[in-house]
């Protein structure tokens, strides 16, 4: 695909939901039309603060600047969860590495290991990886997930009653056991080979993703004209796009759009941290009944990379593709078999 430079993503203010019925409608006009039109936009107005994201910005940084060999004690190839220190190179996309090193945490629960019969998808489910070098880091990543999951579960009810659904149509998937994943990622510059692939082009499988990213820049989304534009930074926004679910969901009416990013030049290092606002791993995602259906063009179909009505079942099928270190050492018996792959994919 080809690359130009891009204006800037529509700009939504959530606070307008909470200053009444003339500003909230508004809003939902503002959200349906980059909802439907674009499938990312800048979100401000969410409520998390300069402080707090500025706590979470130094945690992070500390940690990358531990020391490899304590950053290697929590590698994620010692994570049947696929949770941990990803090292630069060792993550995939599209079956091209990613050149960027980092830190995947999830809800912090006990691992459950899948017992006869039951789906391959629950290794997914397990306690994190913390650094015993930098403890703060756990408490500022899992009250950045608690902070997020309330900005995304309002985004969520409002998006949806942008379009005239019910704004609690999918509470039920998501709940106390909702499967939230948080990236502390670093982009440390090109690759020695001189290849730019930071993260290569590809669409999130959940819900809704918020990202918030530092002023280097490099994400870029691909718009109706087919190229990738650069997404500039916005000063205290999240970059929100869509995900796949919610495509399929809406049979293609809500766009889950392609995106990439683009390593920084040279030694400049990149910060970046996406949030993905996921249902339950044994969710099943219900096609959303709502007045402008009729109008829904059809969702998107990849046959290599079919989506499941099970959410769980899409995760797993990420997580063996992205990281085959950890699927050869700890899933070998998944990667020889349908299993996990198994059960119906969602209509498209």
């Amino acid at each position: 695909m080809s690359y130009v430079t891009s204006s800037q993503l529509p700009i939504i203010d959530l606070s307008a939901a909470d200053r009444g019925p003339g500003a909230r409608r508004q809003l939902h006009a503002q959200l349906h039309s980059a909802a439907h039109g674009v499938g990312f936009f800048q979100l401000v107005g969410h409520g998390v603060t300069d402080a707090e994201t500025a706590a979470l910005n130094d945690t992070m940084r500390a940690f990358f600047r531990l020391p490899e060999a304590d950053r290697l004690a929590i590698d994620n190839v010692n994570s049947p969860h696929f949770r941990g220190y990803t090292r630069i190179g060792d993550e995939r996309t599209g079956g091209s590495r990613d050149w960027r090193d980092q830190l995947d945490i999830g809800a912090e629960r006990p691992a459950r290991v899948p017992g006869p019969g039951e789906p391959a998808y629950w290794w997914l489910e397990g306690p994190n990886q913390w650094p015993a070098a930098l403890p703060e880091l756990r408490t500022a990543a899992l009250n950045w997930i608690d902070r997020l999951s309330a900005v995304a579960e309002k985004l969520l009810h409002e998006l949806l009653a942008s379009i005239g659904a019910p704004q609690d149509f999918y509470d039920g998937v998501f709940g106390d056991r909702a499967h939230l994943h948080l990236k502390l990622v670093r982009y440390p510059g090109s690759a020695e080979d001189g290849t730019a692939q930071g993260v290569g082009a590809h669409k999130d499988y959940g819900f809704l993703t918020l990202l918030h990213q530092d002023t280097v820049g490099g994400l870029q989304v691909q718009r109706e004209d087919g190229r990738f534009h650069d997404v500039p930074p916005l000063p205290g926004a999240f970059v929100v796009n869509l995900g796949e679910l919610l495509e399929v969901a809406t049979n293609g009416y809500l766009l889950a759009t392609n995106h990439r990013v683009v390593s920084p030049p040279g030694a400049t290092e990149r910060f970046s941290v996406p949030f993905f606002y996921n249902p339950r791993l044994d969710a099943h995602i219900e096609p959303l009944s709502f007045p402008y259906a009729a109008h829904a063009p059809g969702a998107t179909a990849d046959p290599a990379n079919p989506l499941f009505a099970e959410y769980g079942r899409n995760e797993l099928k990420g997580k063996l593709r992205a990281h085959p270190l950890v699927a050869a050492r700890h899933h070998a018996d998944l990667l020889l078999t349908e299993r996990p792959l198994a059960g119906s994919a969602l209509p498209v």
